[in-house]
């Protein structure tokens, strides 16, 4: 029995003993990773989770990895002088807008901005021969813009019967016009929510309508989840460009800033922000974006030069707390959305047995203005998400360029400026707004209008957006207005929906 107790004694001790030698050692490679880390990220390095290394991260070789890929997905090479053209049944289109029959989507783009700016009608008014060209460029470059417009032009040549080539719609302009701004837009890029629109109205069908019935169910559903992940591929790239992009507009913005005399370029972010917050919805883009900002680089100073990283930590804080106020936001908006679209719904139902079809048309369309606002809050609460996740990864990629360090903490500091600036001036700007139903529909009547404009070959700048709302303003609405704000211009103070928090 005493021997018995004295080997399990003496495993009992070989087991602790054991056990206690593999913590050591792993404590020890913990604080060796930690030290390899500190060292990689004191000199620049980051985290390549894919490659599962520390490296060097540069914006211009992700710029040229985008464009690579642009290439392999477009199935196209950038043209040359000495390339041989590809034969196309007709090539009328090309030669109005002086690019090969190789050109890809960009020189194609670059060459009709070139061309539209020298005969637009602006600048040549009264001249029916310079409006005429430019009605023609504009049809070209819808045609050759879009792919499959292009392949059966360039099989089949101008089909004068083809409605679908005068009609090409850009959704993205309905967007731009709906929530968007010029001014800000290289800042943010395109929105997700257009991008989404985008791709759900240029995905190719691989089966017709009537081939899809033919199909069983579990076909139909493969059919259906090869296109969901195509979609999906194609956002995600479209995101990735969108950040470097917004990245590499962001860098060259802060070039102006001198350290040593930063009072120049504190006045110019402050004159920027003041001519962002007199368009449409400036107030609230200025206080997303300057907030968005503001952290990224305070997050990154704080890590960097703060007692332990103190300051960055509570930077973070300070971006998690308004990441959550935005979540409950959005849920909430989109429980008022889903309400709304319920009202409407039972409306329609109730209505069906209605025999007088204009009493019911009426309260049809009251329903569905009492529900546009809630339509637009939660439109509004997308965006906002999809602005500030955007940003955050533009500020990183921007502090995290292969530069001396330095420089980043150079930049980070001119960022924190400009995001100061920009949030404050938006602050300031923005005022207790509450849309209504007809100020919605004015602005839905205008982006369809533009839409539809763009679609012809036709341009529409953001001044003359401004003067149609007013014109779609006076005419939707009757009588007095219902608030003192409701049908003001943006340049009075059409800012966004109703906001009086002051973080983002």
């Amino acid at each position: 029995m005493s021997t018995n107790s004295t080997g399990s004694e003496a495993g009992n001790k070989g087991g602790m003993k054991g056990w206690w030698g593999n913590f050591q050692r792993s404590m020890e490679a913990k604080q060796q990773e930690k030290q390899k880390a500190d060292e990689a990220r004191s000199i620049g390095k980051v985290w390549n989770a894919e490659k599962k290394k520390w490296e060097f991260y540069f914006l211009d070789a992700e710029r040229l990895e985008i464009e690579e890929m642009e290439k392999v997905k477009t199935g196209k090479k950038v043209s040359t002088s000495d390339e041989k053209e590809r034969p196309v049944k007709d090539r009328a289109y090309y030669d109005l807008l002086e690019v090969s029959t190789n050109a890809t989507a960009a020189d194609i783009k670059k060459a009709y901005y070139k061309k539209a700016r020298s005969c637009h009608p602006d600048k040549n008014p009264g001249d029916s021969e310079a409006a005429a060209k430019f009605q023609e460029l504009g049809h070209a470059y819808n045609v050759l813009s879009n792919e499959q417009l292009r392949a059966n032009y360039d099989k089949n040549g101008i089909n004068e019967s083809n409605s679908q080539e005068t009609m090409e719609v850009d959704v993205s302009i309905f967007f731009n016009v709906m929530f968007g701004s010029e001014l800000v837009t290289p800042y943010i890029g395109e929105l997700w929510m257009s991008q989404m629109a985008d791709s759900f109205m240029t995905q190719e069908n691989a089966l017709t309508p009537e081939e899809m019935e033919q199909l069983d169910e579990e076909a139909r559903r493969q059919v259906m989840e090869e296109k969901m992940k195509a979609m999906s591929e194609e956002s995600e790239f479209k995101q990735r460009k969108r950040r470097l992009e917004c990245a590499l507009h962001l860098r060259e913005r802060i070039k102006s800033y001198d350290p040593k005399n930063p009072a120049p370029f504190i006045q110019g972010a402050r004159e920027e922000a003041l001519k962002i917050v007199s368009g449409s919805y400036g107030a609230t883009y200025c206080k997303t974006i300057g907030f968005s900002w503001m952290v990224a680089a305070e997050e990154y100073l704080g890590f960097e030069k703060s007692f332990w990283g103190v300051g960055g930590h509570l930077a973070r804080w300070q971006r998690s707390a308004a990441s959550f106020g935005g979540e409950v936001k959005l849920i909430g908006a989109g429980i008022k959305a889903v309400s709304a679209g319920s009202r409407a719904m039972n409306k329609v139902e109730s209505l069906q047995d209605e025999k007088d079809e204009e009493e019911a048309s009426k309260q049809m369309q009251q329903t569905i203005d009492e529900g546009l606002p809630a339509f637009l809050e939660f439109a509004w609460a997308v965006n906002k998400r999809d602005i500030q996740s955007t940003l955050k990864d533009a500020c990183k990629k921007v502090l995290q360029d292969g530069v001396p360090k330095e420089e980043r903490l150079e930049r980070a500091e001119a960022i924190r400026i400009l995001g100061k600036e920009f949030h404050q001036v938006g602050v300031i700007a923005v005022k207790s707004i509450k849309f209504d139903a007809e100020d919605i529909k004015a602005r839905l009547n205008v982006a369809s209008m533009a839409t539809m404009a763009k679609a012809q070959g036709q341009e529409m700048t953001e001044q003359d957006q401004k003067d149609m709302m007013q014109q779609a303003k006076g005419h939707v609405t009757d009588g007095p207005k219902k608030s003192e704000n409701v049908g003001k211009s943006s340049e009075e103070g059409t800012n966004g929906p109703k906001s009086t928090e002051n973080e983002s």
